[in-house]
């Protein structure tokens, strides 16, 4: 088997710190790289996900930045829920950024993915001035998210197996939708994925987190901070979704496209995205927003 490259260990060896704070009665875990005095980012996983899926993007963001990944509850490590919504989600993200030392929110980006950039638009529209911006990455926000429909058509994510060995557990890992991978990511991934349950392993997200109302807010309000789409080449947002969403947003929020990528860019361009997403920080710290 091939090793993984030296940036991929380097970034799994980067000093992270692991936190939880309480956000409406449940215990939101989270990880932490970077100075914990200056500004944040804050990356918000998808549907069933969790914030392992950010361990080799995040160390490479940390350059003047506190970079923190959540756990939303329901997911990883956080407590679970009786119900889950966007808007309860949006919150345990803002108090992430506090109880994780990243500064003040007014000086937080906020990255999510799929679900996760679904979440971000909702922050962003509940409490836009709150954060400096918002980045939605391959996330569907006129239609169903890829996690959410496989759920709906008993497709994924019905009621957890449990399996012997971890080996066998992590042997039975897809990304939803399936797509081409960096098997040393996705080996990485699959493997924080799962946790000990009675008579062996299981996954760690909580299946009811797709039993949510489904009915979302409006994601594409007004919104008090900087904006940006990111879409992937092969992913779910066409480019002709891509230009709708532009319009929406006063045709002031790029819309960036990240060449060859699948629908989970980080488990396949993960360079790319971190080039991306570099880029795009860089030019917010040196241009005026929109007023």
């Amino acid at each position: 088997m091939t090793p993984p490259p030296a940036w991929f260990s380097a970034a799994l060896d980067a000093a992270v710190q692991e936190g939880t704070t309480a956000v409406d009665g449940a215990s939101i875990a989270y990880r932490a790289w970077g100075d914990p005095d200056g500004r944040s980012i804050v990356l918000v996983h998808g549907g069933a996900a969790h914030s392992r899926w950010w361990d080799h993007i995040a160390p490479l963001l940390t350059d003047g930045w506190r970079v923190v990944a959540v756990d939303l509850s329901g997911h990883g490590d956080s407590d679970r829920r009786d119900r889950y919504s966007l808007d309860t989600w949006a919150r345990e993200v803002l108090a992430v950024v506090a109880g994780a030392g990243a500064g003040t929110t007014a000086a937080s980006v906020v990255i999510g993915h799929s679900m996760g950039g679904l979440v971000t638009l909702r922050l962003a529209t509940l409490a836009g001035s709150q954060i400096a911006g918002a980045v939605a990455i391959d996330s569907p926000v006129r239609d169903m998210a890829p996690e959410d429909r496989a759920a709906r058509q008993h497709r994924a994510f019905g009621p957890l197996r449990v399996y012997p060995t971890p080996e066998a557990a992590v042997a039975r890992f897809r990304p939803i939708p399936d797509q081409p991978t960096l098997a040393y990511i996705a080996d990485h991934v699959a493997a924080t994925s799962i946790r000990p349950a009675e008579g062996g392993w299981t996954w760690k997200f909580d299946p009811n987190v797709f039993a949510r109302d489904h009915l979302t807010p409006e994601l594409l309000t007004r919104l008090d901070c900087r904006v940006a789409l990111f879409r992937a080449e092969h992913g779910l947002v066409t480019p002709q979704q891509g230009e709708v969403l532009y319009d929406r947003l006063g045709r002031v929020a790029p819309v960036i496209e990240i060449p060859v990528a699948g629908h989970h860019i980080m488990l396949d361009q993960p360079v790319a995205l971190v080039a991306a997403l570099r880029t795009l920080l860089a030019d917010w710290d040196h241009s005026i927003p929109h007023g």
